[in-house]
């Protein structure tokens, strides 16, 4: 019976000592930190890595993380310097660099950097109207970080960065928005459209212009090219003429040609021909009819020349038929009746 109860008192006595082994070792992570109260008062930080610690007399607090830590907050109504509300929702980096002070100066420093953030976020975002307010996050979180970096420091905390994730509007506001963004999306729209156009117009009346010019001058180079090409013509003709010496005969004989030339236009159902034509045609008709003396040349050519002969013959004929042809102009036109004076 005494066996059984010294049995049990050191069973009991060993149970006790092991506790007291398992309480007096105490292992951290890395990163991490816990804080030891020796008789109800601060007594030193433990860091990661086995700990001995004194068992009933020291107490070890929870761990606290000394990693850097992303908090977001819940949106906050904020009133813009226009009186408008908006919802702002902003996104916290921090990181304890102190346990002790994180532990001791403050009761919950999470609950702390949340409503100083909501109180700095208001002050900031109150000298603000709603335009500047959208376009200057970058002055906002920098503002935050500054006020919020400076109140933390004695909380053994570090504010590395702060990030407004959204700015809501109200609806009303949002569907003006957007109606002034289309709106503004037509003008560009429109503007552009117009530039186009004009630009287009201004590179056809160019091309245009262009065309007309070159057009212009191969028009003046191709009638300078031409009246060059006529003056040489009838120069060259001048000279002709001058070099052979022509006589009234073969002048009158080339006045013979050019009448039929005259009669073929559709508007010219009445003509008149001078009267010295008639005594030009006539002399023609002498000229070829009457044998002439036989120049040097002619008389050097044998007589029997067929085509020299059958040439004359053809002329004669010629000219004997606009003789007859001119006759009977002059007839009808002695016939045509004269309209009397107005």
């Amino acid at each position: 019976m005494e066996i059984s109860a010294f049995l049990i008192v050191g069973l009991i006595v060993a149970l006790l000592a092991i506790f007291t082994v398992v309480r007096a070792v105490r292992i951290v992570p890395q990163a991490r930190a816990r804080n030891v109260e020796r008789l109800g008062r601060y007594h030193r930080t433990l860091n990661p890595g086995l700990n001995l610690v004194i068992p009933y007399i020291d107490r070890v607090h929870p761990v606290i993380d000394l990693r850097e830590q992303v908090v977001s907050f819940r949106p906050q109504p904020v009133i813009t310097e226009d009186n408008l509300v908006v919802e702002i929702d902003t996104v916290l980096y921090f990181q304890v660099t102190d346990p002790r002070a994180a532990f001791y100066e403050i009761a919950n420093f999470l609950q702390a950097v949340e409503q100083l953030t909501v109180t700095t976020l208001r002050n900031v975002v109150g000298s603000m109207d709603l335009e500047k307010t959208l376009t200057s996050r970058d002055t906002i979180n920098s503002q935050l970080r500054g006020v919020l970096d400076e109140a933390t420091g004695k909380w053994g905390l570090r504010v590395n960065r702060v990030e407004i994730k959204a700015i809501d509007p109200p609806q009303t506001i949002k569907d003006a928005m957007q109606k002034q963004m289309r709106a503004e999306r037509d003008k560009r729209a429109a503007i552009l459209g117009a530039e186009g156009q004009r630009q287009s117009q201004i590179l056809t009346a160019e091309g245009d212009k262009q065309a007309a010019v070159l057009r212009a001058e191969g028009n003046r180079t191709a009638a300078i090219l031409q009246a060059e090409g006529q003056s040489r013509a009838i120069d060259e003709v001048f000279q002709a003429v001058h070099r052979n010496d022509p006589d009234p005969k073969l002048l009158a004989y080339q006045y013979l040609q050019t009448l039929p030339q005259l009669a073929q236009g559709e508007g010219n159902n009445f003509w008149v021909i001078p009267s010295e034509i008639t005594s030009a045609l006539q002399g023609v008709s002498k000229a070829f009819n009457v044998e002439l003396p036989q120049s040097p040349a002619t008389r050097e050519k044998p007589p029997d020349d067929d085509r020299a002969a059958k040439a004359a013959d053809d002329t004669a004929q010629a000219a004997e038929a606009a003789a007859e042809a001119v006759a009977d102009a002059a007839k009808a036109d002695s016939t045509t009746p004269t309209l009397p004076p107005d």
